[in-house]
């Protein structure tokens, strides 16, 4: 294999595959007439990306993914050559060569289920933003490390927990096709959604589920996810509903947090035409601080953890919100007044004051 490749648009693309990819995943590269293809499988998840370059000699090579990445990112030169020199893959710049082994292991790259929808990708990625950073980050229950993936008719609904919360966000689907129903795994949800480009096409055939957009592919293995469901969340008790301005909560938020006891907690004091925000510690003071506000329905004091209410509202920023709560333990319900496109409900259980 012999190329010449443009150094920013490869190393996009090497370093995109390996963000995806685990940390020690072998990377494929596979040079021919159309440019160059680079791609990977671990034992979940495979992605396959395409680069334009000058192929001098066609052929295919496997590399460790990391090291070519960074070395990439490091270069200056507008253009860069991989050549295979032996057991070695060479990148060459004037001035310089750096080589990598190459692997002896196979590597095939697998094909996308097919493409049963699309979506637009800025949408998505605003969507996934708050939903999949809602999901749990502890392996050992990896049910809830996941994000539940369902189109409908026309519509897209993303849905994540971590037992403590759950986020919900719909978003409309540009073209009407065979239905999902799929959890996949949060974290790489996460990290497709800040590369996706303009309009992203939904891949699912039961066992798999594939996103696609612009030159790229990724694909993963599916869990059952039928357990995940804003469903099992009672959310018909209102007690009282509060209108606010979600920058300004979140800021009192990390201000009045600063003052919380070890758990983080911090109560909300509903009033007339007020929220009053307290928290306390013995060893470093107290803190309150009023807000003004839209309440209806009656006067309670539920208490949260300072984290997750500024998870909850840093998705609505710039937005007015409504907070319906709830008596007793149940979820508090978090919306947009006026949603847009995606449309993102919040649920955060309340904690125990001490």
């Amino acid at each position: 294999m012999d190329l010449t490749a443009p150094t920013r648009s490869l190393s996009a693309a090497v370093s995109a595959a390996a963000r995806l990819l685990t940390a020690r995943s072998g990377l494929l590269l596979r040079a021919g007439r159309d440019g160059l293809t680079v791609g990977g499988n671990d034992s979940e998840r495979a992605v396959r990306l395409t680069c334009d370059a000058v192929t001098h000699t066609d052929g295919e090579v496997l590399v460790p993914a990391g090291p070519l990445a960074e070395t990439l990112r490091m270069l200056e030169d507008d253009l860069v050559r991989l050549v295979v020199e032996g057991s070695r893959l060479a990148v060459r710049v004037e001035g310089g060569r750096f080589a990598l082994p190459l692997l002896s292991r196979e590597l095939r790259l697998q094909e996308m289920p097919p493409k049963v929808s699309e979506v637009d990708g800025p949408a998505l990625a605003t969507a996934l933003r708050t939903v999949a950073g809602t999901a749990a980050k502890d392996d050992a229950l990896p049910m809830f490390t996941g994000v539940r993936v369902q189109s409908f008719s026309r519509e897209l609904r993303l849905t994540a927990s971590d037992r403590y919360r759950m986020a919900v966000a719909t978003l409309p689907l540009r073209a009407e096709g065979e239905p999902i129903d799929a959890l996949v795994p949060a974290g790489l949800l996460a990290e497709t959604a800040k590369q996706a480009r303009g309009t992203v096409g939904l891949h699912g055939d039961g066992t798999r589920f594939g996103l696609s957009w612009a030159g790229v592919t990724v694909t993963t293995a599916v869990l059952d996810a039928g357990f995940l469901s804003e469903k099992l969340i009672e959310s018909s008790t209102v007690d009282t509903s509060v209108e606010i301005a979600a920058d300004a909560l979140a800021a009192a938020v990390r201000r009045v947090g600063v003052y919380a006891d070890d758990r983080r907690v911090l109560t909300l004091e509903v009033g007339d035409s007020q929220l009053r925000l307290a928290s306390s510690k013995q060893d470093t003071g107290e803190a309150e601080e009023t807000l003004k506000a839209e309440v209806s329905g009656g006067r309670t004091s539920p208490s949260f953890q300072a984290r997750y209410l500024l998870d909850a509202l840093q998705g609505f920023a710039g937005e007015r919100v409504r907070l319906d709560i709830q008596p007793g333990m149940r979820a508090c319900v978090i919306r947009a007044v006026e949603p847009g496109d995606v449309e993102l409900t919040y649920y955060v259980m309340p904690m125990l004051p001490r």
